[in-house]
């Protein structure tokens, strides 16, 4: 047995960002998620193995009470329904107008009709952080036609100065994932490459960072660092998940008791 735990050796990728992740999992910071039905599930599980604790609702009625009590916010636009184009708006305007941080994750935006405004006028709203693949950061400043569904086209260097952009606009950061990830604002920016080609293998891996990124915004003030931490937490627990699983079915359960594991890693001190 390793410091880490069973599977973990030390990790200094881990290690710059244990403050964030040791928060998360003292503060257990409750996020509101409106997010893709289809990921829902590994969203919720994801979150509670983090730490943190989701709450799921997208109507009028209802979204914005829950997010005057949520400690951040994320906004998925995965599976947009009607309920949520309404919902949406006035969720948001309730975290900007509480000063709580918010997740903005404009999945499949490009040729889509109605989610692809949406989410270029929610930038005015300026998110704490911004996170997508490399062909929706490009279709999001209208660089790109988007990728095919959910699936990038580009790489991630390939939007970096899209990326850049946005995080003019914003205030805040971006993350681009892809083979290796980028996570920059309007002056810093750092690479991520670690993870595991079975996060593609599986529904609601991105959506799940987007809600774990949340997470990480409601802790740590910074969005460069809070975005850097949520991606390094999720890809070295894919890596560990990755060692233990037979394909992707078995992928997905380990990779939630591989985010447990490595938050406790770091409760228990990890070196650089």
């Amino acid at each position: 047995m390793s410091e880490l735990g069973p599977d973990l050796a030390p990790d200094s990728d881990l290690a710059a960002v244990a403050h964030v992740i040791r928060a998360v999992r003292e503060r257990q910071p409750l996020v509101h998620c409106i997010t893709a039905t289809v990921s829902m599930g590994i969203v919720a599980d994801g979150l509670l193995a983090a730490g943190a604790r989701p709450m799921m609702t997208e109507t009028l009625a209802e979204a914005p009470v829950v997010t005057t009590v949520a400690d951040a916010l994320l906004i998925n636009l995965g599976t947009l329904s009607t309920d949520a184009m309404e919902g949406i708006p006035a969720a948001v305007e309730v975290a900007v107008r509480d000063g709580r941080p918010w997740v903005l994750d404009p999945t499949a935006i490009g040729l889509t009709p109605v989610r692809t405004p949406l989410a270029r006028g929610l930038l005015d709203s300026r998110p704490a952080v911004v996170r997508g693949n490399a062909s929706e950061v490009l279709a999001l400043v209208g660089s790109g036609p988007g990728g095919r569904g959910a699936d990038s086209l580009a790489v991630p260097a390939a939007a970096e100065e899209a990326a850049r952009g946005v995080a003019r606009k914003t205030g805040g950061a971006v993350a681009v994932s892809g083979e290796i990830d980028l996570v920059l604002d309007a002056g810093r920016g750092t690479s991520v490459a670690r993870g595991t080609s079975l996060l593609t293998r599986v529904t609601g891996t991105g959506c799940l960072l987007g809600a774990l990124t949340a997470a990480c915004c409601a802790v740590e003030v910074d969005p460069l660092r809070a975005a850097l931490a949520a991606t390094t937490w999720l890809n070295v627990a894919g890596e560990l998940a990755a060692e233990r699983a037979a394909g992707p079915g078995s992928f997905r359960v380990e990779l939630l008791d591989a985010l447990d594991v490595v938050g406790q890693a770091v409760e228990n001190g990890v070196p650089s």
